[in-house]
């Protein structure tokens, strides 16, 4: 049995987030591991480097898989585009070390969210930006950003309430940027818990509109309680851009 790395683009907004359920087959984890399981004649898991929400798409997710096929890597990847719907694709296949693990051995994560700040929206981009049409403040938002990076407990940006791990994240850099009538949110760091990267956008807005002040952060990073921070902004804004390991 060999172990393989895949690449995976999606498109999710007509997918209930990565993570299979037992209540719906419309998840990007499961059509993956039906297709390799209908390849092996066997059950197939196919691990990803991390779970995204409903909604949300993905230019590089990263995942890993065992094989017993005797099919090349080409051929493997040829067979499971063959079967995906058209708005999942596996970019490349890469046979690597049986230790390889996605999700474990990742060491830095980059994501996007895309605001549309404009009065008329974008119908051909809909599925893919939050239309947010206050006037925002760029300077502020990005002064509050900069309390956010480096290494802190992050509990405040997640919904989750019972964390059996660590909830402290090194984030190495929250970009803001405004273009075309956009204002892109690009985020890197280690890892993220869940929702972090849309609440922290939802409080930056906030920031933005003039309902905080950047110095703010300080205080919801340092409380540590979901109700202090903003509002979780909608899942089609954000993609995930890339996930980075050890070249080794």
């Amino acid at each position: 049995m060999k172990n393989y790395k895949l690449v995976i683009q999606y498109e999710g907004t007509r997918y209930k987030g990565w993570q299979r359920q037992d209540t719906t087959e419309q998840t990007i984890q499961g059509k993956l591991e039906g297709i390799f399981s209908k390849m092996e004649g066997r059950k197939v898991e196919v691990t990803g480097s991390g779970r995204t929400d409903a909604g949300v798409h993905a230019l590089g997710q990263v995942a890993n898989v065992h094989l017993e096929t005797a099919m090349s890597q080409k051929e493997i990847m040829n067979y499971v585009n063959q079967y995906l719907p058209e708005d999942i694709a596996v970019l490349s296949v890469t046979e690597v070390s049986e230790r390889f693990h996605s999700r474990l051995n990742a060491k830095r994560k980059t994501y996007l969210y895309r605001i549309r700040n404009t009065q008329v929206r974008n119908v051909f981009q809909r599925r893919y930006v939050h239309v947010f049409t206050k006037k925002l403040d760029l300077q502020a938002m990005q002064r509050a950003a900069g309390y956010l990076e480096g290494t802190h407990d992050f509990k405040a940006f997640s919904t989750k309430k019972k964390m059996k791990k660590s909830t402290v994240r090194r984030i190495d850099r929250i970009e803001i940027t405004k273009k075309d009538g956009e204002i892109q949110f690009l985020y890197e760091g280690n890892g993220f818990l869940y929702h972090m990267v849309r609440i922290m956008t939802g409080t930056l807005l906030e920031v933005g509109e003039g309902k905080r002040e950047p110095e703010e952060m300080h205080k919801i990073l340092e409380l540590g309680k979901r109700e202090n921070a903003g509002e979780l902004v909608p899942g089609c804004g954000l993609t995930l851009v890339r996930v980075e390991y050890d070249e080794k």
